[in-house]
């Protein structure tokens, strides 16, 4: 495997990310699995819960889709909620990680694998749409991913999504010191591309810059309600990737946006 950063196209983001999370998701869920519940809602490596943040609000009775959901974590405690629920994701194996979870837990959380650029939903099909680092770090064209949420949204609907914190970007991907020291430009919008031995890509992920959201989010037509910094939290000494107590308490790993359809 070897590293660059360069263009990627729509369709070898998209292809590169499917077949590395269906490769992955085995090892994801074994690390991350008890940290983010069969049937929890947890916004971020800092470890943020639905259940006390509640920014989707009061979800009994809505209708809800969840994009890049992963094995469903997030999507079965909106169903404990009474939450009428749907859930995405590029990747079969998560889809089939999250069939699992539904046997072992006994709810039954409707999934499809689907790519977020182009949603299988009708126009106005729920009143709410979520997002916990689910897709919109992985796409090449994030626009088409909140045109499409917009269409599936009511109006009046709310969009609530967490990626990467953009500032990240400026700093090696390192929990430790090294981590602290930005030596790369926040600005270089390249995309990280992971190649094969054949110089395919084999994961892509995509810099926006804080500016480059909210432009996106106002271009899509939404209004931009609300942006949470999760803070690192006291006696949380779990590390995910680069996320660490000691990077956290430094500056903010996640961003997570929330976007009113009007």
């Amino acid at each position: 495997m070897s590293v660059a950063k360069r263009p990627v196209t729509r369709a070898e983001t998209s292809r590169a990310n499917r077949g590395w999370w269906d490769g992955a998701a085995d090892e994801y869920q074994a690390e991350h699995g008890g940290f983010l519940r069969d049937d929890g809602f947890i916004w971020c490596p800092e470890g943020l819960d639905e259940a006390d943040a509640r920014l989707l609000g009061d979800v009994s009775g809505r209708r809800i889709l969840e994009v890049g959901c992963g094995a469903g974590q997030c999507g079965r405690w909106l169903l404990r909620q009474g939450a009428t629920v749907a859930a995405v994701d590029l990747s079969h194996r998560q889809l089939q990680h999250s069939r699992r979870i539904d046997d072992a837990t006994g709810l039954s959380l409707p999934v499809a694998q689907a790519d977020a650029e182009v949603l299988p939903f009708l126009a106005d099909s729920f009143d709410l749409v979520c997002s916990a680092f689910g897709a919109l770090p992985f796409v090449a064209d994030p626009g088409a991913v909140l045109a499409e949420v917009r269409r599936v949204l009511r109006p009046g609907g709310q969009f609530v999504f967490s990626v990467s914190h953009p500032i990240r970007w400026a700093f090696p991907d390192d929990p430790g010191p090294r981590g602290l020291t930005a030596d790369r430009s926040y600005f270089d919008r390249s995309p990280y591309v992971e190649l094969d031995d054949g110089g395919v890509p084999s994961y892509v992920e995509h810099h926006r810059t804080l500016g480059d959201w909210v432009g996106l989010i106002a271009g899509a037509g939404f209004v931009l309600a609300g942006l949470v910094e999760p803070e690192w939290p006291d006696g949380h000494e779990g590390v995910w990737g680069g996320w660490s107590p000691l990077r956290g308490r430094h500056f903010p790993g996640t961003a997570i946006f929330t976007c009113r359809n009007i």
